[in-house]
C-alpha cells in the first residue's frame, strides 16, 4: 500500500493547495490516458454515470459493483496519476466499498448522502474513513457529497436548501472528511455563502455546461476542486454524433481530429 498511500497524500495535497484542482472525469482507459496527456492534469476522477453508461446501465448503483470496480482498476493501472472513484452512495456498505475501491487502485472517492437522515450519513462517512485507515491509506480523499440541492423538495426556498447543505457539509467535515461536494451549487452568491460558512479549500463542485462559473473564478472564490461528472463523456458523445451527422449529410470527418489512441 506504500504507493497508494503516497498517491493519496499527493491527491490530498492537491486539494489543500491554493490553486483549484480541476478534474476532467474519464470513464475508461483511453479517455483517462487522453486526459492524463493534457499539460496540467494532476489527477483523474471517474464518474459513476459515465462508467455505468459505458456498459449500458443507468446511474444510481444500477451497474454491478464488481463491473464498476473492474473499470476503475483498469483506469488506475492505465495511468500513473492518482485516481479518485465515484462510489455513489456506497452500495449499501460505505466501508466495504471504500476498501474495495482502494484495492482497485483508487486513492479518493465521492460518497453521496442521498439526503438520508444525517446521523446515518455521518456514520457512512466515518465508516469510509475508518476503512481507508485500516487499508493503510489514511490520506484517502473522501469527497463527502450532500444532495441537498439535487434532492431539494420542489418549491423549497433556496435559503433552506443552502442551510441544509451547510449543515450536512459541516457534519462531514467534523468527522474527518477532508472535502465536501455540493452538486448543483452554481450561482456566485450561493458559492460565496457556502465558502464563507465552511472555509476556503474544502468545497468541491461540478462544472455544468452553460450554468457553472469559469474555473478561474471558482478558484478566486476559494473552491478546492472542480470536476466534470458525466459532462466530459457528453462532450465526447456530442462530437461523435455531430461527426456522424456531417458524414451522413455528405461531408467529412473534422480535419483537426488527432490520433489520441
Amino acid at each position: 500500500m506504500t504507493d497508494l498511500a503516497a498517491k493519496a497524500r499527493t491527491l490530498l495535497d492537491l486539494h489543500r493547495a491554493p490553486e483549484l484542482l480541476v478534474l476532467a472525469n474519464a470513464w475508461d482507459v483511453v479517455s483517462a490516458r487522453a486526459v492524463a496527456a493534457v499539460d496540467g492534469t494532476r489527477a483523474i476522477a471517474t464518474p459513476s454515470h459515465g462508467i455505468a453508461a459505458t456498459f449500458g446501465y443507468e446511474d444510481g448503483e444500477q451497474i454491478p459493483l464488481d463491473l464498476h470496480l473492474d473499470m476503475v482498476a483498469r483506469i488506475a493501472s492505465g495511468v500513473s496519476l492518482p485516481v479518485t472513484m465515484d462510489m455513489e452512495a456506497g452500495y449499501g456498505d460505505a466501508g466495504e466499498t471504500t476498501r474495495r475501491a482502494i484495492a482497485a487502485g483508487a486513492v479518493g472517492g465521492n460518497l453521496e448522502d442521498a439526503l438520508k437522515p444525517l446521523e446515518e450519513s455521518v456514520a457512512a462517512v466515518e465508516a469510509s474513513l475508518r476503512a481507508a485507515r485500516d487499508a493503510g491509506v489514511p490520506d484517502f480523499v473522501l469527497n463527502a457529497r450532500t444532495d441537498a440541492f439535487v434532492r431539494a423538495p420542489q418549491g423549497q426556498p433556496v435559503e433552506e436548501t443552502l442551510a441544509e447543505a451547510v449543515r450536512r457539509a459541516k457534519a462531514y467535515l467534523e468527522v474527518g472528511a477532508p472535502v465536501v461536494f455540493i452538486p448543483r451549487l452554481a450561482q456566485r452568491e450561493h458559492v460565496e455563502a457556502v465558502v464563507s460558512e465552511l472555509g476556503r479549500g474544502v468545497v468541491t463542485l461540478i462544472s455544468i455546461p452553460g450554468v457553472s462559473l469559469p474555473a478561474r473564478e471558482l478558484e478566486q472564490l476559494g473552491v478546492a476542486r472542480l470536476s466534470t461528472g458525466p459532462f466530459t463523456q457528453r462532450v465526447a458523445l456530442t462530437a461523435l454524433q455531430d461527426a456522424t451527422a456531417e458524414l451522413l449529410a455528405g461531408g467529412v470527418l473534422p480535419p483537426g481530429t488527432r490520433a489520441l489512441n
